[in-house]
Formats: C-alpha cells, sequence, structure tokens
C-alpha cells in the first residue's frame, strides 16, 4: 500500500492510498471546518450546510445527485463533527471519476433552494428533538458545554432549535465563502485509486480556486462544572469528563491506554467492578476524546437512582487505585486493544480515507502505521500510572446527570473524594 500526497498551488491537498486487491474505493472531501468554526450566531451552521449538500447544484437536482451515485452501484454521505465536515463515496473503481465530480459539484455549485432549506430545516428540528429524546445522547452534549462553557467547542453540533429556526440562504453562503477555500479542503481516497489521475481532476475542479486566510479556532479552555438534570426516567445516567491531551500531544497514546485499561471493554476496570463484581449497572464505559488543543477522558454508566451514588463514589475509587496499581498485563492487554482496533478498523478503504485525511489535517503528513504502532508500543505503565495521578487528583473535571438523579453526589462531592 503507497500513500501519496500532492499540494496544488493554491493549498487544496490530494491524499491517496492504493489498495491492492480492490475493486472499490473510498473518496470524500473533508473540510477542516466544524461546529468549532462557528461563531455564536452561527452556531448549527455547519450541519445545517452538510445537510444542505445533497439538496440540489447548478447541474443537479437533490435526485439527480442521489440517482448518479446510486445508478453505479455506490453510496453517498456526510457528516459534520466539530472540527471538520466530510462529504464522501464509496464507489466501484471506475466510477471513482464520477465520485469526485458529484462531491466537487454539491461542494462549489450548491442553490441553496428557499424551499429546499425549509425543507431541511425541519428535518434537522426533528434530529434536534430525537437527540434531546435520547438520554445517553444528549448527556454528552451537555458535558461538552460544562467543560467548555461559553465557547465555540462547547455548543452542540446540531445547535439550538431557534437558531436552526432562522437560518436562511446568506448564512449559508457566508460560512462557506468563510471556511470553504481550497487550503482548508482536503481530497482523500483509499481503495481502488489512481493518485496522479485524481490529481488531475482536482487540478480541473479546484485548481481555479483562489486561496482563502483560514480564521484560526479560538483556544479551548477546560474549565469544568456541573450540569443536573431532574427527569422520570427507568434510569440515572451519570457522565463525568477530566481534561486530556489534544492529538498533538504525544501523551494522547497514554491517556487513550489509560482509557482503555479503565473502562474500554469487559475486562476493564470498570466493567469487572462496578457492573460484574456489583451489579449496579449495564452499560459503563471510558473514553479519551481528543481535539487540537484539548481533551477530553469521559466515563459514562446508566444506572437506578438508588444505585447512582454507589456508583459514583466506587468510579472516583477506582480513577484513584488506578494511580497505584495499574499492572504491566493490563497495560499490555490496553496496548493490543489499541492496535488490534486500529488495525481491523483500516481494513475498510472508508476507514483508511477517513485517516488519510485526518492525519493530514493534523500532521500535514500521513504516519506510516508503525510509527503509530510504536507509539503505543511506547507507553509504560508508570506513565499510565503518573496519569492516572493526574486525573483522579488534579486535571479539572466536568460532570453531566440526567434521569432520576436527586441522590447523586455534587461536584463538590466528587472532587472531595478525589482528594480524601
Amino acid at each position: 500500500m503507497t500513500v501519496e500526497i500532492h499540494t496544488l498551488s493554491n493549498g487544496f491537498r490530494v491524499v491517496t492510498e492504493h489498495m491492492p486487491g480492490l475493486e472499490s474505493a473510498a473518496v470524500g472531501i473533508w473540510v477542516c471546518a466544524g461546529a468549532r468554526a462557528e461563531r455564536a450566531e452561527q452556531n448549527g451552521i455547519a450541519h445545517f450546510l452538510e445537510h444542505m449538500a445533497f439538496k440540489g447544484t447548478a447541474t443537479r437536482s437533490a435526485l439527480q445527485i442521489a440517482e448518479a451515485i446510486e445508478d453505479v452501484g455506490g453510496y453517498i454521505n456526510a457528516y459534520t463533527s466539530r472540527e471538520v465536515t466530510a462529504y464522501y463515496a464509496r464507489v466501484l473503481r471506475n466510477d471513482v471519476p464520477l465520485a469526485v465530480d458529484v462531491v466537487a459539484d454539491i461542494l462549489l455549485n450548491p442553490v441553496f433552494d428557499p424551499k429546499e432549506i425549509e425543507i431541511e430545516r425541519g428535518v434537522i428540528l426533528q434530529e434536534i428533538g430525537q437527540a434531546h429524546d435520547t438520554p445517553d445522547d444528549v448527556i454528552f452534549d451537555w458535558l461538552q458545554e460544562e467543560a467548555y462553557p461559553d465557547q465555540p467547542l462547547g455548543r452542540t453540533i446540531l445547535g439550538p432549535a431557534d437558531r436552526v429556526q432562522a437560518f436562511g440562504r446568506e448564512d449559508l453562503s457566508r460560512f462557506v465563502t468563510e471556511h470553504y477555500g481550497p487550503d482548508q479542503m482536503i481530497l482523500s481516497a483509499a481503495g481502488a485509486v489512481d493518485h496522479a489521475a485524481l490529481v488531475k481532476q482536482a487540478e480541473a475542479l479546484f485548481g481555479h480556486l483562489a486561496p482563502r486566510a483560514a480564521t484560526p479556532d479560538s483556544p479551548a479552555q477546560f474549565r469544568g462544572g456541573e450540569a443536573r438534570h431532574v427527569k422520570t426516567l427507568e434510569q440515572a445516567h451519570f457522565a463525568l469528563a477530566f481534561e486530556s491531551p489534544g492529538y498533538r500531544d504525544d501523551a494522547i497514546y497514554t491517556a487513550q491506554i489509560y482509557s482503555v485499561a479503565l473502562g474500554g471493554g469487559m475486562s476493564s476496570r470498570l466493567f469487572q467492578e462496578i457492573r460484574e463484581t456489583r451489579g449496579l449497572c449495564y452499560t459503563i464505559f471510558a473514553q479519551a476524546g481528543a481535539y487540537a488543543d484539548t481533551g477530553m477522558t469521559t466515563i459514562y454508566a446508566g444506572t437506578s437512582g438508588e444505585d447512582l451514588p454507589e456508583l459514583m463514589g466506587i468510579t472516583i475509587d477506582e480513577l484513584k487505585r488506578a494511580a497505584d496499581d495499574m499492572s504491566e498485563a493490563e497495560v499490555a492487554r490496553a496496548r493490543a486493544q489499541m492496535k488490534a482496533g486500529m488495525l481491523m478498523g483500516l481494513e475498510s478503504p472508508s476507514s483508511r480515507a477517513e485517516r488519510l485525511a485526518r492525519m493530514v489535517q493534523i500532521w500535514g503528513r500521513v504516519p506510516d502505521l508503525s510509527e503509530t504502532v510504536a507509539r503505543i508500543d511506547a507507553v509504560t505503565v508508570q506513565g499510565v500510572r503518573d496519569f492516572a495521578a493526574s486525573l483522579a487528583v488534579q486535571a479539572p473535571s466536568a460532570m453531566a446527570l440526567y434521569g432520576p438523579v436527586e441522590q447523586a453526589l455534587d461536584m463538590g462531592q466528587i472532587n472531595a473524594r478525589r482528594a480524601a
């Protein structure tokens, strides 16, 4: 497999990885602007724009966009995260040029028809309503807001309903003008792809665009706090977050291994102690998420309102215990899980294309997989214990609670237990 990168004169980047033996390819354009790029009055516009991508261009109707890809047996989709917006397709080898042309069309020639805007506005409002009706979704939005209050990184990706109600054609066009410059786009493809052909096509489609100065993201500040939403539900939902390294920090590998050992699977500490030994919950896990300049190690559990205080206390105890007795066997198991998860995932061209784009966005290059594996292997038991100690006692924290949570510990009690 060969990774190749080319940058057009206007800053537009093309990255590909040929995967021998495949007859299909994943191809898309990753725009280095997501919800974090929004101003307060724009919250939700990046996601709205992603929805509008498939609603018609100057040359294709919404139906023609879908038919162009599905007539050849492929599929097309998009997503918005806090730091990127992606538009991508999966097609057979001979249809890669068609897929690139369609994705380019929806980015370069959107019409933002007012009728279609109103239709999609209704769809997004339904999506917001659905998220609010899904406790183990909305609790993470509340947790994000508490961790990064009054900051772009703390706002929801979907945006508040009142903002979405007000967006119009000019708002969408303005966000495109501000954030969809050629030097903010990465064409990424993996599978049965020809790098030279894709570079030539990219030059024809995007080479005429003038570079635009990107607006840097506001630095994130993890401040922490507590959001408690009492509601009559079957389960009490508990999410706890601690400030952790960003993805450009070498310590991210330590944070990820720690989170796997703590709550990344059935053999993890939280799962074994809280679910298997005590039977206090059905779902509990930990994960380490990262952004450009900050990160969050998050713990989530769903339990009964009566059992919640005990579960919360044991969780803090396990955080502290990991600093003292995290074993070599646990770290080795977490390393193996991380490596296997990464390598198994990358057997898919879609996952490969995603990784290529993200690596170019983060590093301006694509590190060899052996380099990433070496960084995972370099994490030591003492390093994990030291990270566990800093997380358990010192790291700023945030918490979100939802459901029958009247008896839950508050942040003062949580922090007192951390310090004890």
